[in-house]
């Protein structure tokens, strides 16, 4: 059978605009395809989050899919799957399924809801689906269809080390009803490492049923997710048979009676699938938001300078800004080095000294507030002072404004609101600082466009005389090592210092970020690229006392 692999970038409630695609990828590889893919939530965009609380959103959905069901007509021999919210009508049960509906000559000859409804991290489709009853194969075309959606597939032991399995293995079920062909479709999120596991798990369902697997997977950046797409299929054997791209649209068609002969699969290497994924999820925040350019705050290290050359790679030097903004504490070289980063990018830069303004703060606080050493309160004025300038540009020209804190410094609090953690979108607020100088090496892989000296001077935030980070922090080495253990693998500090960490450290750390979940309830979203990221996938108290 000819499988077409539609890997796709909907729009989160464009029903309208996503059938409009649906309809165009039809016409188009219809000829020379008997069943085309769509992924999962695909005619609304996944995640589709509260719009499925909407009774209209709904009913638009149900309208579409009836447009769509009728359009297949003028397609008589090429059937489609496509991923859509359908209504429950079973009483006493959630209202919705998250539902693959197979569409066939004007007909909707199989309905397959999501079994396995994930509640972790990112994730919450209990809140809105009914997870499914008894799973069905469905007779197409001399093959017996086994339809499952995403997580239906993330049932290997491997994959859950703390025992939370899922009771039911849609995809074994399927195999037993008879399945010929697997298809899997899929809003599968992109972490780094992720890939890998994902085409092991995969090919390990091939090789265990015995029958030829397609997989197609959602690609594009949705608010904080960024989707790799990396769709493909695989022969009985387990062995690939087609391999999309990752992070960017492809649609392919294969053959599903081919051996394997897509070659061997390689994963991309970490720092070129966060820089990637960055660069797709700045894109599609712009396009999906309505922005054309953007403008950051350049003050002459390594967040702002990574930061900066991304978003002149996605939206040209033309549609970027940057501003430096010195102060009394910014050292001569802090400023020539963001003079010599605009130059290499091509970016305008703009120079707004900040030491008049800061002044006047300072006088019109004297009365009530001390103001002959430089405190942490006399720092956060100056942050916030260039954040303020950053709005201004945003207010007055439709920039759209990016963050440029690291993962490192918002786990900690070592940020300021209002000031740095000012924008509308974080690119490295899930990023660590040391994955930070990696990411600024490859961006300089071909040519030197962050230059030497920004990756060599100790990091400081250059709010005081001769400050650098470390006078506050652990090294950064240390200190992402154990916020990678605390956060992403949900250790406790009595794990860590067991590890060999210092416990005092360890336990600094832990009170640190546990102290600043409010600074991160108001940052600007943030790309997600790690396994634990904060927003949406780690939900934590403000109002709080706790200790682990």
């Amino acid at each position: 059978m000819k499988v077409t692999l539609a890997q796709l970038n909907p729009l989160v409630g464009d029903i309208a605009g996503n059938l409009a695609r649906a309809k165009k990828t039809l016409s188009e590889h219809a000829a020379n395809s008997d069943l085309i893919v769509f992924s999962e939530l695909y005619l609304v965009g996944y995640p589709p989050q509260d719009l499925l609380d909407r009774h209209g959103f709904i009913e638009r959905a149900a309208e579409a899919l009836d447009e769509l069901r009728q359009y297949t007509t003028a397609f008589p021999n090429t059937g489609v799957i496509i991923g859509a919210p359908l209504a429950n009508e079973k009483p006493g049960e959630r209202r919705l399924l998250n539902a693959a509906l197979m569409l066939f000559n004007g007909k909707t000859i199989h309905t397959q809801a999501k079994c396995n409804l994930p509640s972790y991290d990112v994730f919450d489709e209990a809140r809105y689906f009914q997870p499914a009853g008894p799973v069905n194969v469905v007779d197409f075309k001399g093959e017996k269809l086994g339809v499952s959606i995403c997580e239906d597939a993330w049932t290997d032991p491997v994959l859950w080390p703390r025992g939370e399995i899922y009771e039911r293995d849609p995809v074994s079920e399927l195999t037993k009803a008879g399945a010929t062909l697997l298809i899997n479709i899929s809003g599968s999120p992109f972490n780094v490492g992720k890939e890998a596991i994902r085409y092991r798990l995969l090919s390990d369902h091939a090789k265990r049923s015995g029958a030829p697997l397609v997989f197609v997977n959602q690609v594009g950046g949705n608010d904080e997710l960024l989707f790799d797409g990396k769709s493909m299929s695989f022969d009985s054997q387990g062995r690939p048979t087609a391999l999309l791209e990752s992070f960017r649209e492809q649609v392919m068609t294969v053959d599903t009676a081919a051996d394997g002969s897509a070659g061997s699969f390689t994963a991309l290497s970490e720092i070129e699938s966060i820089y990637l994924g960055l660069t797709m999820g700045l894109r599609d925040y712009m396009d999906k938001c309505g922005f054309s350019k953007c403008v950051v705050g350049v003050s002459g290290g390594i967040d702002s300078a990574v930061t900066l050359a991304l978003a002149a790679k996605v939206t040209g030097a033309a549609n970027t800004l940057g501003i430096t903004m010195p102060s009394a504490y910014s050292s001569k070289g802090s400023v020539e080095d963001s003079k010599a980063l605009s130059d290499n990018l091509g970016v305008e830069l703009k120079t707004i000294p900040i030491h008049d303004t800061y002044m006047c703060f300072l006088s019109s606080l004297s009365p009530s507030i001390a103001t002959k050493d430089v405190t942490v309160t006399q720092e956060n004025l100056q942050a916030r002072i260039r954040g303020n300038i950053l709005m201004a540009f945003s207010n007055e020209y439709g920039y759209l404004p990016l963050s440029t804190g690291n993962k490192s410094e918002l786990a900690v609090g070592y940020c300021t609101l209002y000031g740095d953690m000012s924008g509308g979108l974080s690119l490295l607020g899930d990023v660590p600082k040391t994955k930070v100088y990696e990411l600024a090496g490859y961006i300089n892989r071909n040519s030197e466009l962050i230059p030497h000296a920004i990756l060599e001077k100790p990091p400081s935030a250059e709010l005081r005389p001769n400050q650098t980070d470390q006078d506050t922090l652990p090294p950064y080495d240390t200190l992402d090592r154990i916020l990678a253990g605390y956060i992403e693998e949900e250790r406790s500090v009595e794990e860590l210092v067991a590890g060999g960490f210092d416990e005092e450290t360890v336990r600094w750390v832990a009170r640190a970020v546990r102290n600043n979940e409010y600074k991160r309830r108001q940052a600007a979203p943030a790309l997600r690229v790690t396994s634990k990221s904060f927003g949406s996938g780690r939900r934590m108290p403000i109002a709080a006392r706790y200790e682990t």
